[in-house]
Parts: structure tokens; sequence; C-alpha cells
């Protein structure tokens, strides 16, 4: 018994005419297309919503929108896969109609609107209240923690930038008292430790300015840590480990799984913030769930 075989790769075949034959009515890509082309991309905030009468053509904000908007339901976050993609995937092919922007495009997008996507996600809540799509029984909320670009190391805390500015001192007074010493004779190494000492002098000092710079800035801004790669991120504990990130928080209302409400936090906070979450999921939903059921360690709740 054969295998499965293919067709020749040469050889001619009766395919679909038109691109829009290989999409079916019912494919969620044609709601994409219907949704953003139904937004005011200027009014959410969009750049380049007009073209410009000279120079280069650039691409429309709205198919930009809509090839992150495919990434998003389809889990393809990189900008330099979804430029991949808008060169072989059909569906892309015909949600963008050809256009195959490279990934700089793609990434600079997604930068220069970072606050528009927020009018974005609620122009589509509000589409799905008007098409009766929240249940309003049953809110779950839960979150998880997203870890940023920053390292450990380059994270300072007001205790830690504390301690590190007391033991800078202390050995400052004793590279200073060994170089007294030199200085009266009493040292038999000489010139060249005293040269060695002067060395890690200069250098601790200007740790230590540095140090105290950035317990200024805490002190002025009246936060508990700064974070030198990712300013946003914040140090969180949870189960005994620490994590250099975002928490989270999604409320979604459980008849059709659809997101109503979503927030990052800069602080683990757990207990206190299923109320909030829910608070402004009834809001977006347009009315008050029955029911509030949070995940692990997050409390629960019915509505009244």
């Amino acid at each position: 018994m054969a295998y499965i075989e293919g067709h020749a790769r040469d050889q001619a075949l009766l395919l679909p005419a038109s691109v829009e034959d290989y999409v079916a009515a019912d494919n969620p890509v044609r709601f994409i297309d219907a949704f953003v082309d139904d937004l005011d991309l200027g009014s959410a905030g969009f750049q380049r919503t007009q073209p410009k009468a000279t120079g280069r053509p650039g691409y429309d904000p709205a198919d930009m929108l809509k090839l992150y908007l495919y990434g998003y339901l389809n889990r393809v976050r990189s900008s330099r896969h979804l430029a991949a993609e808008a060169g072989r995937n059909l569906e892309l092919i015909w949600l963008l109609r050809g256009v195959h922007p490279d990934f700089r495009t793609i990434a600079d997008f997604r930068c220069d609107n970072r606050a528009a996507f927020k009018a974005v996600f609620r122009a589509f809540v509000t589409l799905c209240r008007k098409l009766d799509l929240f249940g309003r029984e049953l809110l779950a909320v839960d979150g998880t923690r997203l870890k940023a670009v920053n390292s450990r190391a380059r994270n300072f805390s007001r205790e830690r930038l504390a301690t590190y500015l007391a033991s800078a001192d202390a050995r400052l007074e004793r590279y200073l008292a060994e170089l007294d010493q030199i200085d009266r004779g009493e040292d038999a190494a000489g010139t060249g430790r005293a040269e060695a000492l002067a060395t890690k002098i200069a250098k601790l000092r200007e740790q230590r300015q540095a140090s105290a710079a950035l317990m200024g800035q805490l002190e002025e801004s009246g936060e508990g840590q700064i974070l030198l790669t990712d300013p946003d991120a914040r140090a969180m504990v949870a189960h005994g480990k620490v994590t250099i990130g975002y928490n989270a928080q999604v409320a979604v209302d459980a008849k059709h799984s659809l997101i109503v409400e979503q927030h990052v936090h800069q602080r683990l906070q757990r207990h206190g913030s299923a109320g909030t979450h829910r608070q402004r999921g009834d809001g977006s939903a347009g009315g008050r769930a029955d029911r509030c059921r949070g995940g692990h360690g997050l409390p629960q709740g019915r509505g009244h």
C-alpha cells in the first residue's frame, strides 16, 4: 500500500481565481477587517491617519492595526514573525490586500501608537455591549506577572541603597586611614600601595556619588525602588521568588469568554484587586454581574 502523495510542483492546477475564495465567510479576519474600517483612528490617537501630499507614501495605520489584531488572535507577537506571515499567510494576504511591511515598520507602529491601543480596546468592549455579548452573570478575575527586561542587579530599593552607602562610607574611612599610615611611613608597602588605594578611593567615590543620586531620585519621587533598564517595572515577591516585572489583571465575562477589563499594576496586589477589577468589569459590561470568581488567592464575590 502506497502513502498519500501530493501533486507535482510543476503541475498546472485549477486554483481559485482570487484570494477572496480562500477566506471563508465566517473567518475571523473578516470581523477584523470590518471592525477596524469602522474605527475613527484619528480620534483614537493613531498617528499619520492622513497621508501627506508629498514624499514617499506610507502604510495605512488601518492596515497596520489589522495586522496587529490578527497577530493577537493567533498568538503571533514578534514583529519579525508578523512580517513573515504577511508574505505567506493567505488570511493576512487577504486582510492586508497584499501589503507586506517589514519588521521595523511594524515595531515602530506599535511603539508610536502605544496609547491609542487602549481606545481600540474600549471600542471593542462597546461593540460587545451593543451586540449583547456580555452575559453579566459570571465575571472571572485573575492576574499574572509579566517579566520585564530588567535584571535584579539594576534594581535599587531604598534599603539596598542605604546599605551600600553605609558600606561605602566605612570602606572610604578604612582606605583613608591606610593612606595616612603610608604618609607617616608606618606601612612598608610604600608608593605602590598608595597608588592602588588612590585608584580604589576614586572609583568608590564615583560609585557612591551615583548611588547617592539614585537615593535622591527616590526621595524626590516618593517611590520605594528604582529600575535603570525598565523604569516602569517593579520587583515583586510571590511564592518566595523575586520577579522584576508587572502585575497584569484581567476580568472576563463567562458567556463568550470575552475580556471586559484589563489593567497592569506596578505592585503585587491580590486581595482588593479582585474587587477593583470587578467594579471596572461591571461598568464595562454594562451592568453588575451576579457572581465574581477570582483566581488562586483572589476573593470570591456575589452580586447583590
